[in-house]
C-alpha cells in the first residue's frame, strides 16, 4: 500500500509542477524555459551525487551508489526520451489551456497498461479495471467539451504534441519500471537529470546558432521558472520510490499520477481563470471516481 501512497504524493506535486510550468512559458521561449528548468533539476540532484562520492552521505534513500559505463548508457538512454517527452509537452501547453493540456496528459497511463499487460505481465482485478475505464470514458468527453473552445483533437497540431509527449511518456514509465527492477530511485534521478541538461544545453546551443527567431527570443524571468524543477523533482522522487516497492504495479502507479489533472485544473479555474469549466468539471469528476476505484483495488 506504500507504493500507492506514494503515488497519490507524487500526482499532488506534479498538479503543481504542471501549473508552474503554464506560468513560465507565458509569452517566454519554449527552448529556454526547458533548458532552465533541467539546469535547475541537475543543480537540485548533483549535490548527492557529490556528497556520496565524498563519503558524507553513506546510506539511504540519498545515497548515489557507483555505476558502470552500461548503467550510464541506460540512463543517458532515459534521458532521451523523457527530454522528447518534455519538448513536446512545453510547445504543446504553451499554446494550449492548462485545463485541455492535463487531461490529455491523462490519457498516457492507457497506454501504459497495455505496456504493462505485454511486456511486465501485470494483472489488473476488478477495482483497477473500472478506473481505468473510467478514465477511458473522460477522454472521449474531453474532446467534446473542448471544441467549445475552437479546439479540434484530430486537426490542431499543439494537440497533437502534447498526444506525442504523452505517447513518449508512455514509454518512459515502462522503461521507469524495467530500470526500478535493479537500480536505486536516487542514482536514476540524479544522473539522468544531469545527461537532460547536458543535452538541452546542446539543442539551446544548436538553435540559438541555426535560428535567427530563436535568437530574437528573450527570457522573462519568474520565480515560477526554478518551481517548476522543485516540485518535479519532489514528484519523481515519490514516483521513483513508488516504482522501487516490490509490489507496485506500473499500470496503477502511472494512472494515480495522471490524477495531477485534478490539481492542475483547480489552479487553470481559480489562478489562470480558463473558461468552460462546468464541461471539463464533468471529465475531473470521472478522473477522480477513476482514481477511487484505483485505490480501492490498491489497498
Amino acid at each position: 500500500m506504500m507504493w500507492a501512497l506514494l503515488a497519490f504524493m507524487s500526482a499532488a506535486l506534479l498538479g503543481c509542477y504542471d501549473f508552474f510550468k503554464k506560468v513560465s512559458l507565458k509569452d517566454n521561449s519554449v527552448i529556454a524555459v526547458l533548458f532552465l528548468n533541467t539546469l535547475f533539476s541537475a543543480l537540485l540532484f548533483s549535490p548527492f551525487i557529490i556528497l556520496s562520492r565524498a563519503g558524507v552521505i553513506a546510506s539511504g534513500p540519498l545515497y548515489v551508489p557507483s555505476a558502470g559505463l552500461h548503467t550510464h548508457m541506460l540512463l543517458l538512454l532515459k534521458a532521451v526520451i523523457v527530454l522528447s517527452s518534455w519538448l513536446c509537452g512545453y510547445i504543446g501547453i504553451k499554446h494550449l489551456p492548462i485545463t485541455i493540456v492535463s487531461p490529455i496528459q491523462a490519457t498516457r497511463p492507457v497506454l501504459v497498461l497495455l505496456g504493462a499487460l505485454l511486456l511486465f505481465g501485470e494483472s489488473l482485478n476488478g477495482y483497477q479495471w473500472t478506473g481505468v475505464v473510467i478514465a477511458i470514458v473522460s477522454v472521449f468527453m474531453l474532446s467534446n467539451s473542448s471544441r467549445r473552445e475552437g479546439i479540434d483533437f484530430a486537426s490542431n497540431r499543439w494537440v497533437a504534441f502534447v498526444a506525442m509527449a504523452a505517447l513518449l511518456g508512455a514509454v518512459s514509465a515502462l522503461y521507469d519500471k524495467y530500470l526500478m527492477r535493479s537500480l536505486e530511485p536516487i542514482l536514476v534521478q540524479s544522473w539522468f537529470n544531469i545527461y537532460q541538461c547536458l543535452l538541452m544545453g546542446v539543442i539551446a546551443v544548436a538553435l540559438n546558432a541555426l535560428s535567427a527567431e530563436q535568437r530574437r527570443r528573450r527570457l522573462t524571468w519568474r520565480w515560477s521558472i526554478p518551481m517548476i524543477s522543485l516540485f518535479l523533482g519532489l514528484a519523481d522522487f515519490c514516483y521513483f520510490s513508488s516504482l522501487a516497492q516490490d509490489d507496485a504495479l506500473i499500470a496503477v502507479v502511472s494512472m494515480i499520477r495522471r490524477g495531477s489533472v485534478v490539481v492542475s485544473f483547480a489552479f487553470g479555474a481559480l489562478v489562470l481563470h480558463e473558461k468552460n469549466l462546468k464541461h471539463k468539471a464533468l471529465d475531473i469528476v470521472l478522473i477522480l471516481i477513476g482514481l477511487f476505484f484505483l485505490y480501492l483495488g490498491s489497498k
